[in-house]
């Protein structure tokens, strides 16, 4: 059985030392919910209180009904996964996956039926009788996945599980990780700092900086439409260029290096007003023109060919760096030196307020504005 989690008003503290203040969520049953940030943002702490591993100072913790602030974390039906597997050395994959199980006395048929499904599963079935030390790294995280699922938890709580393999298995894990998953149905709570990780395996992710949540909302909503510049810098890459907004005749204008403008018709009405603004524009939402006389001048300082895409790393002429990317062409790439003008997919970027703190254009959603607005 799967549970929704909430929590309201969470406080954490280290002696006089506040982590986490008035933190208040609510993660769906079956959700694939991510807590993501930089490391010493609060979010392994706050997966620790949900499992128990840390104390609460302040606010209530559910699953489903259920308070469990005070609840013993071995009777609040979890699973834990973590960064460095903690797979019994000792005990063969087989002996690992019906540890939980022998430990909660259940008949030995089902402990038996219970583990060959889970190792079947994972797809773990043929090293039944290996001890750990001969697996390898992906197969010693499917076998602690295993054992997590094996004792049917209410909940999943993942601490940075991929974070010790290599860029390969990582990839193949995460994929492995969101089909079981699904499979399962399980309300699954995912920590890392790594946020194409986080966006491969979401349905939700809270973006956290600092103790703090700054949006939460599926992986399409925060790269589209940040809240604010620290997720627009934090979910995949984009550039960050110094602008002016301008109200000329009613409508609102983008003045960008060297005088370029561009009307911006994604602007909400209460944020028309002349002000110094800070640009996101993501490399792909930068159009590359060599023959164009309008648009920004920037020159190409270099070029990556990745396959299927062409990075360029271009100047300004205040200086200003940025990338973009294009889709490889068959005959050329653009030699460096090259003089460029570059366009702007206009209904695609993000403008922030002087100092990054909210964004102006329209449809931003943010899932944490619900507590933010009970607060107020």
């Amino acid at each position: 059985m799967s549970v929704n989690i909430k929590i309201r008003d969470a406080v954490k503290k280290y002696g006089d030392n506040t982590i986490i203040s008035d933190l208040s969520l609510d993660i769906k049953e079956g959700e694939f919910f991510t807590l993501l940030g930089p490391s010493g943002c609060g979010k392994t702490t706050l997966l620790r209180m949900i499992a128990g591993f840390n104390s609460i100072e302040g606010g209530d913790f559910y699953f489903g009904e259920t308070r469990i602030n005070d609840m013993d974390p071995a009777k609040r039906n979890i699973g834990m996964v973590f960064q460095n597997y903690a797979i019994f050395p000792n005990m063969t994959v087989e002996k690992n996956v019906a540890f939980g199980l022998k430990n909660r006395k259940l008949p030995k048929e089902e402990i038996a039926s219970k583990t060959d499904q889970f190792l079947k599963l994972m797809k773990i079935d043929e090293y039944r009788d290996r001890m750990p030390e001969r697996l390898s790294g992906g197969q010693q995280q499917r076998v602690a996945l295993a054992r997590a699922l094996a004792i049917t938890p209410d909940v999943l709580l993942m601490d940075e599980p991929l974070s010790n393999l290599d860029a390969k298995l990582r990839v193949e894990m995460r994929t492995v990780i969101k089909q079981i998953q699904n499979d399962v149905g399980i309300t699954t709570v995912y920590v890392t700092h790594d946020q194409e990780e986080a966006m491969a395996v979401s349905d939700r992710i809270a973006v956290m900086n600092a103790g703090e949540i700054q949006q939460i909302g599926t992986p399409k909503v925060l790269y589209q439409r940040p809240a604010n510049l620290f997720v627009a810098t934090f979910i995949g890459h984009t550039n960050v260029i110094d602008a002016e907004l301008k109200i000329e005749n009613g409508k609102p204008y983008l003045y960008l290096p060297g005088g370029y403008k561009v009307e911006m018709n994604t602007i909400r009405k209460d944020e028309m007003k002349d002000q110094k603004v800070k640009a996101s524009i993501r490399p792909e939402e930068l159009v590359v023109d060599v023959n164009n006389k309008d648009g920004i001048k920037a020159v190409i300082d270099d070029a990556v060919f990745l396959g299927l895409n062409t990075h360029y790393f271009v100047h300004f002429e205040d200086g200003e760096t940025a990338e973009i990317v294009q889709e490889s062409k068959i005959d050329s790439i653009i030699e460096k030196g090259t003089e460029i003008r570059l366009g702007v997919k206009t209904e695609k970027i993000n403008i922030f307020d002087e100092n990054g703190d909210h964004n102006l254009v329209e449809g931003v959603i943010n899932d944490y504005d619900v507590y933010r607005k009970k607060e107020a």
